[in-house]
């Protein structure tokens, strides 16, 4: 800190000096600079005025070459203007032939739609000399028409009536053969009755006895199945006749055909005669169409004017093409005449303008010999300038860098008073740290000690409150649950350990074990715990040990007051003393409570609780 301050003052010292120095040289250098930035004015000035001459001597040199240029435009005008003297009358000429030439193909494209309208007119007139007699042979067609469809309609109601006699009959046919065949069937079965009652049997008609007259009963049966069986074959062979459609109906639905036929080919014909009829109406509009525009197209014809010449007309083009250019060239050279007033105007101010600078360069020269300044000496004061002025920022630089240095230094020392004052109490708090260690070394030996202890006393108590669940839940099919010294469980079939067990074996096992642990804690308290809750116990399990761990936690009363199952399984609702669901009410978005007795008879301090859905347990049980 001591050198950090002797290093600012001998700083503070050079500052004052450069301070100094800079003072003196300041004053002196500005006025070089205003004698430099005069005579920099005037050196501009002067080169201004030099360019400016320079460019008026170019200027009269170009307007001296165009009014040359202009002299000879002026002669070269005179021969042009000689040669294109006819392109007037040539272009009014070519104006008349062109109008004409525009007339010209008029008239040609009236004469070609004329032809064209010709030639339709033509082809319209044949087909109205063809179409003419479709008005007479619609009427003829129409007539007949006429006649083939009453020809035909009689053919219908023949055809109808012998078709209808035919099916008749051949109904009345099969109506009969049934009947018939019923009477046959009855009839046999009557006298099938009277032989097996024999002469004591009843008369089938009167059931009186029959006695002597069996066998004229039985002989009158007989003759009528007979004549039935007759009767029957005949309409059984009327039938087969009657199958196929007689000749009667063939020719009646052939002339039916027919005429059909005929009908159909008539009705064809003339709706062709009253579509010819339709088109000769639209055939003769047309025509009078056509003749009124070959009326108008001749008019136009008439009026179209004669007199143009092909010949003629190509030939002015081509001289009007040959003297565009000498035209256009005339244009160009009384343009370039046209500028010769503008350019002697240009010509006498650009001579007034170059006097007026030679006048502002003799000036200016003067003025510049007058200054005298010298660019060496101006050069030998800035550098003694810029080194004072660096030696002035150097000793600036130099006293801030001790100004900070000492500032450095201070904050140095109070840190290292600080870092002092720090480790002397870190020191103080190891030592308290130390022995909180040694204490808590001494108090975890102590506990691995009572673990232990507690381990060989409680693991086999444990170990056999869990198997005798077991023993129960699983039907003595599990015979023990042991613990190892970390309290890992394993299950022994019939003295056996069991490798392998599966998901809801092991949810089992965990039951246990956690109700042996509840009912050891009970009894070392040396009082009953008031409270068993059970979440989600049995999803894993069959129904067989899910009721096996309803009647176990049934047993279980006397030493819980309440045992509450938290489930989503329906079926063991009837395990228990009231059911509490909770559920939710989409309608009005808050939970629903119902309670309800369960289906056991069991004691009051045996209540065994059911949540079905998400709640709080708390708010569900009151």
């Amino acid at each position: 800190l001591h050198a950090a301050r002797q290093q600012l003052g001998a700083a503070e010292r050079r500052e004052s000096a450069a301070d100094a120095r800079f003072g003196d040289i300041g004053p002196r250098f500005e006025r070089a600079q205003a004698e430099r930035d005069q005579a920099q004015r005037v050196r501009e000035d002067l080169r201004v005025a030099e360019l400016e001459e320079q460019g008026t001597a170019r200027d009269l040199d170009r307007i001296g070459r165009e009014l040359a240029e202009i002299d000879t435009a002026r002669a070269e005008l005179g021969r042009v203007q000689t040669e294109i003297a006819p392109l007037v009358e040539i272009h009014v000429e070519l104006t008349r032939l062109e109008a004409l030439a525009r007339e010209e193909g008029r008239r040609i494209a009236l004469l070609d739609a004329a032809r064209q309208l010709e030639d339709e007119l033509a082809r319209l007139r044949e087909r109205k000399t063809r179409l003419d007699q479709a008005p007479v042979l619609e009427e003829e067609i129409t007539l007949e028409l006429e006649k083939k469809r009453r020809e035909l309609e009689d053919a219908l109601g023949r055809l109808e009536a012998v078709r209808t006699e035919w099916v008749r009959d051949r109904q009345e046919a099969e109506t009969k053969l049934q009947a018939l065949r019923a009477q046959y069937a009855e009839a046999r079965d009557q006298r099938e009755r009277l032989v097996k009652a024999g002469e004591e049997g009843a008369c089938p008609t009167c059931a009186r006895p029959l006695g002597g007259h069996y066998r004229q009963v039985l002989e009158l049966l007989d003759e009528q199945i007979e004549t039935l069986r007759v009767d029957g074959n005949y309409y059984r062979n009327r039938i087969e006749q009657l199958g196929e459609m007689p000749e009667t109906v063939k020719v009646e639905d052939e002339r039916r055909r027919t005429l059909t036929q005929e009908t159909g080919a008539l009705e064809r014909r003339l709706a062709k005669c009253q579509l010819g009829v339709q088109e000769l109406s639209m055939v003769t509009r047309e025509i009078s169409g056509k003749e009124q525009r070959i009326t108008v197209l001749r008019r136009d014809l008439e009026a179209i004017p004669a007199g143009y010449d092909a010949k003629r007309h190509a030939f002015l083009k081509a001289e009007v093409d040959r003297l565009a250019p000498l035209d256009a060239k005339a244009a160009r050279l009384d343009a370039q005449i046209a500028r010769e007033p503008q350019l002697r105007r240009e010509h006498d101010a650009i001579t007034h303008r170059r006097t007026g600078i030679a006048n502002t360069l003799a000036t200016l020269r003067s003025r510049a010999a007058v200054l005298g300044f010298s660019q060496p000496s101006f050069e030998q004061m800035r550098e003694e300038f810029d080194g004072a002025l660096s030696e002035l920022r150097a000793a600036e630089l130099a006293a801030m860098s001790a100004q900070g240095d000492v500032q450095a230094a201070q904050a140095t020392y109070k840190m290292a008073e600080h870092a002092d004052a720090e480790l002397k109490r870190t020191r103080d708090k190891l030592d308290e740290v130390l022995r909180a260690k040694r204490l808590h070394d001494e108090l975890d030996r102590a506990y691995s000690d009572i673990r232990t202890d507690l381990n060989l006393q409680l693991r086999p108590e444990i170990s056999e409150l869990a198997s005798s669940f077991l023993v129960e839940l699983t039907d003595a099919r599990y015979s023990e649950l042991e613990l190892d010294d970390q309290y890992r469980l394993t299950v022994l079939e019939e003295g056996v350990p069991k490798p392998v067990i599966s998901g809801g074996e092991e949810d089992l096992a965990n039951l246990v074990f956690r109700l042996a642990i509840s009912q050891m804690i009970a009894e070392r308290a040396g009082q009953e715990l008031s409270l068993l809750i059970l979440d989600e116990v049995f999803g894993s399990l069959d129904e067989s040990r899910r009721q096996n761990v309803v009647e176990l936690l049934r047993r279980l009363g006397d030493r819980f007051e309440q045992v509450i199952v938290i489930t989503h399984i329906e079926s063991v609702r009837e395990g228990m003393d009231r059911v509490i669901e909770v559920g939710y009410d989409e309608t009005s978005g808050t939970s629903r409570v119902a309670v309800s007795d369960g289906g056991a008879a069991a004691a009051a301090s045996s209540v065994v609780g059911r949540i079905d859905a998400a709640g709080d347990l708390a708010a569900a049980l009151g």
